[in-house]
């Protein structure tokens, strides 16, 4: 099966004191390996619930979810953070880069729970990454003595390290101005083109919409409308 994340009729709500707000209403969403996908929709949408429930960080209320052929209803969350760990990687619209940490400590960071591999064997992986997002020369500086367009490529590599399935964006430009915004864009499609990993974008930046080979609209909780770009569809479909 080509899919990676698949959602079935999934409902999510938030209890708020006597109130409940309805998040998702009846979502169901195929994501096939190697899209390069962006939800989009205001804010308040439903956009960040969503990425939420396909990176495992929260729960349905209803409906079925499953990551890379593996239902994740009924684990613990000890087993949700290591399905999390192995087959997700997150990019923030913040960087979410530890300060105190090298931009090669920080792409570390992740293996260090993956108790198979080496020091060695970190470092060289480590090394790749940050090669492949152009940061080569910039390993031993702080998020502080980077610019912001860097930190994102520190990011980038951050989430590929673990040689994840999905990387999941969420408002990946929305704090990079123009230029440097196109740059990392550019940066992550031709990472999907060549690893063939799966990219989901929660956005409402139109640069990421257009780059996009898929795109999801949601409004008030409820998929709306889908964008396939016609030289991405399936030659056979």
């Amino acid at each position: 099966m080509n899919n990676v994340v698949r959602l079935e009729h999934v409902f999510k709500h938030y209890t708020f004191g006597e109130q409940q707000v309805q998040a998702l209403i009846d979502v169901t969403l195929n994501i096939n390996h190697g899209d390069f996908l962006a939800i989009a929709g205001p804010s308040g949408s439903g956009k960040s619930t969503l990425l939420n429930l396909i990176g495992c960080i929260d729960i349905p209320s209803r409906g079925k979810i499953f990551i890379a052929d593996q239902d994740v209803a009924g684990r613990t969350p000890d087993q949700l953070a290591e399905l999390r760990a192995r087959t997700i990687g997150f990019i923030f619209q913040t960087f979410n880069l530890l300060p105190v940490l090298s931009a090669e400590e920080n792409v570390e960071y992740p293996l260090l729970q993956f108790k198979e591999l080496s020091a060695k064997e970190r470092r060289l992986r480590v090394a790749e990454y940050l090669g492949i997002v152009g940061l080569s020369k910039f390993a031993r500086h702080r998020p502080n003595q980077l610019s912001g367009g860097q930190r994102q490529r520190v990011a980038i590599a951050r989430a590929l390290t673990t040689q994840p399935k999905i990387v999941l964006a969420d408002e990946p430009t929305a704090n990079l101005d123009h230029k440097t915004g196109e740059g990392v864009l550019q940066l992550m499609k031709e990472i999907n083109g060549s690893f063939k990993t799966t990219f989901i974008f929660s956005t409402h930046d139109p640069r990421v919409m257009s780059m996009a080979s898929r795109l999801v609209h949601i409004e008030d909780g409820q998929v709306v409308g889908e964008d396939v770009k016609e030289d991405e569809k399936d030659p056979g479909g």
